[in-house]
């Protein structure tokens, strides 16, 4: 057994996510947790009072309150002031970590209750100025920095993200066709998926204001569900000439958070709470920053190997969608099975709010592994600078 005690979720929403600079663009970081976290605790019928710990991954702290993120998020949702909060930073990987160190602290017994999140506002990132606070010298030109583009560079391999992932696009052969076609179905699968009602179960809806007035956003801002294959083979590569990233095979800037409660066998049967699935493992691993999206393979592949599965027992398997040649990569080193693989779309599609993607994709898990009467389920991203993460979940149906 990959776990020193028995973890299960007992409830998992997410926020629809909104495109840049769209519908959830004046909502912090903090403010889409806090959605996110009471439609958890509503849905899975856990007291605030009886959480132990508060565990939120975010990537770009974009606000003024952003330190203070997960701590603040337990005080609005209730949670006692007595109760120890954490933000933490994996990277893309945040919203899978924030579960993992859930784990451990329940584990160690250090809670038997934690409210785990991931969220981000990509729109709230600012430009700054470099080197004003004391002064400057005359003469000196200030100039703007956009801090989640210059993000979005490994500054210790000085590649930008898109090019790590066109490294994969070389390696593996892998052509601009077939990222589009790719891309394709990423939009195709969202909108069967959004039209069949598949997401009400995990979606936290948001009032938000628009020009018409208030209105309630249910549904992903950012998926274009009327894309053509022509219209993706016309866009112009970003990183590379006569490369494979485009702005429509990439996953989507946004904004959106996830919250995920897991609890302890034992405040399970104390609470009489009704867990959506088990968590039967997880693992982190590092890799070639080059290269970094090939990072869910080693991490399924150490995940698998801790829990005496194969990935012929995943009924559903999820590798999030940073730019296509990167999950077509990874499609080929684990040789998986597309029919059982983000079968509902993944970021290409909705968008990948660096934070908050982990959440979503657990969360998603936990819900459509239950609608299809599966068992396994193993849910994973890359992570920039070079990691993996994947955790493996178990249906409680």
């Amino acid at each position: 057994m990959a776990l020193l005690r028995g973890v299960f979720i007992v409830a998992a929403k997410r926020t629809p996510f909104g495109a840049f600079g769209g519908l959830l663009k004046d909502f912090t970081a903090t403010d889409l947790t806090e959605f996110a976290a009471r439609a958890a605790l509503s849905a899975g019928k856990v007291s605030p009072e009886t959480v132990d710990s508060v565990i939120v991954g975010n990537v770009v702290q974009a606000s003024s309150d952003a330190i203070y993120l997960a701590r603040h998020v337990g005080l609005r949702v209730g949670v006692p002031k007595e109760t120890p909060a954490l933000t933490l930073n994996r990277l893309c990987g945040s919203g899978f970590q924030s579960i993992v160190t859930g784990c451990q602290e329940i584990c160690v017994k250090d809670a038997e209750i934690v409210l785990c999140g991931g969220t981000e506002s990509m729109s709230q990132a600012p430009y700054c100025v470099r080197n004003m606070r004391f002064g400057t010298k005359f003469g000196s030109e200030v100039q703007l920095e956009d801090t989640l583009w210059a993000s979005l560079t490994d500054q210790h391999v000085q590649i930008p993200m898109g090019i790590t992932a066109e490294n994969l696009a070389s390696k593996h052969k892998i052509s601009r066709e077939d990222c589009d076609k790719y891309a394709l179905q990423s939009q195709q699968r969202w909108k069967a998926a959004n039209d069949a009602g598949y997401f009400n179960n995990e979606m936290a809806p948001i009032e938000v204001k628009t020009k018409k007035g208030k209105q309630t956003m249910q549904v992903d801002e950012h998926a274009r569900p009327q894309t053509t294959l022509e219209q993706l083979s016309k866009l112009p590569p970003v990183f590379k000439k006569e490369g494979t990233v485009t702005a429509g095979n990439a996953s989507g800037v946004s904004d959106g958070a996830g919250a995920v409660i897991i609890a302890s066998e034992d405040a399970v049967k104390k609470h009489n709470f009704t867990p959506l699935a088990r968590i039967v493992g997880y693992f982190v691993s590092g890799c070639d920053p080059t290269i970094m999206g090939i990072g869910p393979v080693p991490a399924i592949n150490g995940a698998l190997k801790k829990a005496g599965l194969s990935l012929k027992d995943m009924d559903l398997v999820e590798v999030n969608e940073a730019f296509a040649p990167q999950y077509l990569a990874v499609q080929k080193g684990l040789d998986l099975d597309p029919s059982k693989t983000n079968v509902n779309g993944g970021a290409i599609a909705l968008g990948h709010p660096l934070g908050a993607s982990g959440s979503r994709i657990t969360a998603h898990l936990a819900h459509e592994l239950r609608r299809r009467g599966g068992k396994y389920a193993v849910g994973s991203a890359c992570i920039g600078g070079g990691q993996g993460i994947a955790i493996i979940i178990e249906s409680t149906a």
